[in-house]
């Protein structure tokens, strides 16, 4: 048993190697300047939003939209069998804007098929999504995301955070879970390796949805109008991002742990339809993630080499810390720094649990 133990600490310096060069590669973002637009892309921009018993939300977003600094956009509103008051909403700006188109599915359902009939409809070349429960954070949403827009460039990703709320535990983690995410998709698409980008916060161009046969290769997924579509239409240079806060969406987070954890299995479902070589990278920094905590357990439980494997975590949590520190002041969510050294444990866990309850029962409500 005593032999054992050597074995575990150079399985346990390897895995903090392996994740400390995975955040080195997420790093590219955290240390990298905001990107600065300039706004000088005028060309004609449509927005689209599904929508689906939004009846509050649409009526503080759309005059948000309205009230967009950009010279030439219209809003393409998405009505999904809606059972409340959607479509009368977006009727009643309809009647009084005339740069408000709507879309009412009547046969087809889902966000998929909205979306598709949505960009059918779309006057413009250059389209822009968001959700009926964001909202852009000024009146620049479209024109930062806009002049992101080139000959090559035809996927812009976006990030979109989630509103706070004073004194709850599950909000840092939703939070923190968000900051993670976008730290990884903004580096990878940085390191011309893009694997997804979210639908709150996203643009791509209609030649490009069109050429590609739009969700056709996962119509059968219920989700992945996003990351999906993002994975598979991506190559090494037609993507960019967007980081200036101004371009920031920011949406309702889920208030219960079983909402949340019904999301995060829902996401975690789609993700092994990605390309192989993402499922690779992003399992293996999940897996050293949860090793490098695991391990380090096990070793201080035992009093094994606990001063060279304390010095090891010192480490290892000192150049994480830095880097996502870095990454969420540029996100504006430096209210998590204090928290990071448990949050990251925290939300490693929870996976954990995510990944198994998926095993053992499939999601089947995906609303």
């Amino acid at each position: 048993m005593i032999a054992f133990f050597p074995f575990l600490l150079y399985c346990f310096i390897i895995i903090t190697l392996i994740n400390c060069g995975f955040y080195t590669y997420i790093s590219r973002f955290s240390f990298s300047t905001i990107s600065q637009s300039g706004r000088t892309n005028n060309k004609g921009v449509s927005v689209l939003v599904c929508a689906k018993n939004e009846e509050k939300n649409l009526l503080v977003l759309i005059p948000k939209l309205l009230t967009q600094d950009y010279p030439q956009f219209q809003i393409i509103l998405i009505n999904d069998h809606s059972e409340d008051q959607t479509l009368q909403i977006m009727q009643g700006f309809t009647a009084q804007n005339s740069s408000i188109k709507i879309v009412d599915l009547k046969q087809e359902t889902g966000k998929k098929a909205g979306i598709t009939k949505g960009i059918q409809q779309a006057q413009y070349e250059h389209l822009l999504f968001t959700d009926a429960d964001c909202l852009p954070q000024s009146k620049h949403w479209i024109s930062e995301m806009a002049a992101q827009f080139s000959n090559e460039k035809q996927i812009i990703l976006g990030y979109s955070g989630y509103s706070k709320i004073a004194n709850s535990w599950l909000n840092k983690v939703i939070r923190f879970e968000t900051l993670l995410t976008a730290m990884q998709y903004f580096a990878y698409a940085k390191n011309k390796n893009t694997y997804m980008g979210v639908g709150r916060n996203l643009a791509y161009t209609k030649t490009l949805f069109l050429k590609n046969n739009g969700f056709a290769n996962h119509a059968h997924l219920k989700p992945g109008d996003d990351d999906l579509f993002v994975n598979q239409n991506a190559t090494k240079t037609n993507v960019t991002l967007c980081s200036d806060p101004s371009s920031f969406t920011i949406s309702n987070p889920k208030k219960s742990w079983k909402e949340w954890f019904y999301q995060k299995r829902r996401h975690t479902s789609v993700s092994h339809h990605y390309k192989l070589k993402h499922q690779l990278q992003l399992g293996a920094f999940y897996v050293s993630q949860f090793l490098f905590f695991f391990l380090f357990l096990i070793l201080v439980l035992f009093n094994q080499q606990y001063v060279l494997a304390l010095s090891l975590f010192l480490f290892r949590e000192l150049a994480v810390c830095l880097i996502t520190s870095k990454a969420a002041l540029k996100l504006q969510e430096k209210e998590l720094i204090p928290y990071l050294l448990v949050l990251e444990p925290f939300l490693v866990s929870t996976q954990m649990l995510i990944f198994i309850a998926n095993i053992l029962v499939k999601p089947r409500r995906w609303n």
